[in-house]
């Protein structure tokens, strides 16, 4: 209705189906702000139907001061619908990939540990390439799994006590062979006093921190530093993985947590990759309730902070999605 105060006639919920207040709408944002503000999230109609949007609110600045702002929206369902295909094909893919990876894998290992019959020295080269390539194939099949789950919100999470120091500690053995590798100083201490005691899933926080540190060994050149520096905090633990690799050109610090994203300057020296894992690594922090950004420098090494509240939130899943995780065998 002309002359109506935008936000009062169109009611908005976020992606994840909670209401959204008038002062975290795009157009109020933008207006306080005096900066662009792009969300996405749905507008409800008359008769209760969502519809998706991409929303970019600007402001109307005259003499550096707001006056006003300008929201305009589009409707992606059709780009939602196709992420929703994409996703389950992924997922598909995923699942019917295991069974033959499964088979090249054992009879790889097979021929290499001589149940076979004997090899030479040129045949085990070239299976134990097969097997490292199947390990690659493999971890890439868990990492796509995980992500449709996330996006899909059919992630469960199973909460229990624990010590975050001893489930990096956990994690750096883990990694230590692959650090040893590339002779670098792989460190974990703490900073300040307090509890490191969180009720959380361990599962997921290992998940995470393997993807972090691992990445932190892989971009650092040989005889080079990571560190994970620890700091209880009081309703949260926060964690910076330091290290003095190669770090991340200023012009692609926004996409570093995309999909399928590899800075330039990291392609030239590491080939093997898959862009993944930081996209996986966020998703999984929101997913407990926590946080993370980083700082970094080209060619003077990368920090990643990571924040864990000290009690994760149990988010259920929709019995529908329960019931076809049933019926895969999840």
């Amino acid at each position: 209705m002309l002359g109506s105060w935008f936000p009062e006639r169109i009611a908005v919920v976020s992606l994840d189906g909670k209401p959204v207040n008038l002062i975290d709408r795009p157009i109020t944002k933008a207006f306080l702000m005096g900066k662009p503000v792009t969300e996405k999230m749905y507008y409800i109609r008359k008769d209760g139907h969502k519809i998706p949007v991409s929303v970019n609110a600007s402001p109307i600045v005259i003499q550096g001061k707001p006056w006003g702002a300008i929201e305009i929206f589009r409707d992606i369902t059709f780009e939602q619908e196709v992420d929703r295909m994409k996703s389950e094909f992924i997922s598909l893919a995923s699942h019917q990939l295991r069974t033959p990876l499964s088979a090249i894998k054992t009879y790889a290992h097979m021929l290499v540990d001589g149940y076979l019959g004997e090899v030479n020295e040129g045949q085990k080269k070239s299976l134990n390439t097969i097997v490292h390539s199947s390990n690659r194939m493999n971890e890439l099949i868990n990492t796509l799994l995980n992500i449709t789950r996330i996006e899909s919100g059919t992630i469960d999470i199973t909460l229990q006590a624990l010590r975050l120091d001893v489930v990096l500690q956990e994690v750096l053995n883990e990694l230590s062979f692959l650090a040893a590798t590339k002779k670098i100083d792989l460190q974990l201490s703490t900073a300040g006093k307090g509890s490191l005691n969180l009720k959380t899933d361990a599962l997921i926080i290992k998940e995470v921190f393997a993807n972090l540190i691992s990445n932190a060994i892989k971009y650092t050149p040989d005889e080079g530093e990571v560190d994970i520096i620890v700091t209880p905090r009081g309703q949260d633990i926060l964690v910076e993985v330091r290290d003095s690799g190669w770090g991340i050109p200023k012009h692609a610090h926004d996409q570093v947590f995309s999909k399928f994203f590899r800075a330039q300057n990291i392609v030239k020296r590491e080939t093997t990759g898959t862009g993944l894992g930081l996209y996986l690594v966020r998703g999984l922090l929101e997913l407990l309730g926590g946080d993370v950004w980083f700082t970094s420098s080209e060619s003077k090494g990368t920090s990643f902070f990571c924040t864990l509240p000290r009690v994760t939130r149990r988010r259920r899943r929709p019995k529908e999605a329960r019931a076809d995780n049933k019926k895969a065998g999840l």
